[in-house]
């Protein structure tokens, strides 16, 4: 019999692929969404679903042992919140609060692979240096800094057989915020913030999933990831190809730091008593005008065999033909 893997998050747009890579690698995946979710886009998927209780440990503990998974990657989390204590009671407590089930529970437990993200480290200033894997944290976003606070608390986990992975922006089909652009300029419309010098850095979703899922049969624990196509991209990169793709003529501008600045701020306060999180706010304008994402990925080729399959124009490509096919542009 196969063994088996649990993927939280499996109804977002990593967690669908993480599934199709998962299922290739021959596991039997359980899927861990909520009741609400929808999973009709998971449908074809030959998967178990189960709905886990992240508020309590002894709940978590007692599923995770009526399953006897073998692995666990830990993918949930939230994007957008209104406050800090938001994004860490979901992406640092309830992390916590899995890792400390695995851990206590009697199962064949041999990885555990947590979902973290670049923002955890934050940006770099100057230009000619790489975000490494042990890189000091300095995020600029409430939503990095819950990520950082949750790999500190696994490191806490004694005897966890932890991997952590660090994306960079991640797109391809179905994300619906680097898609914002693509909108616009399929529009006519290629916007930027500001006019200074800027590294960028994007991983294409098949890639990601793709080293995840290695991820869990190397032998190498407690060691953190981080992962981009391995090329370093300037600021236009994009909306360039982006162009070229959709074979589409634009009206380039920038807009002034200070007005996209007031706009955030204006969103915010527009925002303030909805449920709903802005795509343009305070916090996304710290990530939006950084000088420099581009990260270092030679420990994730040597030690996971991490090998990128798709550039930006590549990745776009097929991003893009998607978008088009399901009449997203």
């Amino acid at each position: 019999m196969s063994k088996r893997v649990l993927i939280t998050g499996a109804t977002g747009f990593v967690g669908y692929h993480l599934i199709e890579k998962a299922l290739q690698a021959g596991l039997q995946v359980y899927a861990a969404v909520r009741k609400s979710s929808d999973r009709v886009h998971l449908s074809a998927f030959d998967i178990q679903y189960v709905d886990l209780n992240y508020n309590s440990v002894e709940e978590l503990k007692i599923q995770l042992e009526e399953m006897q998974y073998a692995y666990v990657i830990h993918a949930a989390g939230i994007t957008k919140a209104k406050t800090a204590a938001e994004y860490n009671l979901v992406n640092a407590d309830y992390t916590r609060n899995l890792a400390l089930a695995a851990v206590s529970a009697d199962i064949p437990l041999e990885k555990f692979v947590f979902v973290s993200s670049l923002a955890a480290l934050g940006p770099l200033t100057e230009l000619s240096e790489r975000i490494e894997d042990d890189s000091p944290g300095h995020p600029v976003t409430s939503y990095g800094a819950s990520k950082l606070l949750a790999e500190s608390f696994l490191k806490e986990v004694s005897g966890l057989p932890l991997l952590v992975i660090r994306p960079t922006a991640v797109y391809g089909p179905r994300e619906k915020d680097i898609f914002i652009l693509f909108k616009s300029i399929n529009q006519g419309l290629e916007p930027y913030i500001g006019n200074f010098r800027q590294q960028l850095s994007f991983v294409y979703v098949e890639d990601l999933a793709k080293v995840i899922i290695s991820a869990l049969f190397v032998k190498q624990v407690n060691k953190s990831y981080n992962i981009a196509d391995g090329r370093v991209y300037d600021r236009y990169a994009l909306g360039q190809l982006t162009k070229k793709l959709l074979n589409k003529r634009v009206l380039k501008f920038h807009l002034p730091v200070f007005v996209v600045a007031a706009m955030a701020a204006l969103m915010d306060l527009l925002y303030k008593n909805s449920k709903v999180t802005p795509a343009l706010n305070k916090e996304k304008m710290a990530e939006l005008t950084a000088v420099n994402w581009a990260c270092n990925i030679e420990n994730a080729r040597k030690d996971l065999a991490y090998q990128p399959d798709f550039d930006l124009e590549k990745g776009l490509s097929k991003t893009l033909e998607w978008y088009q096919t399901n009449k997203w542009l």
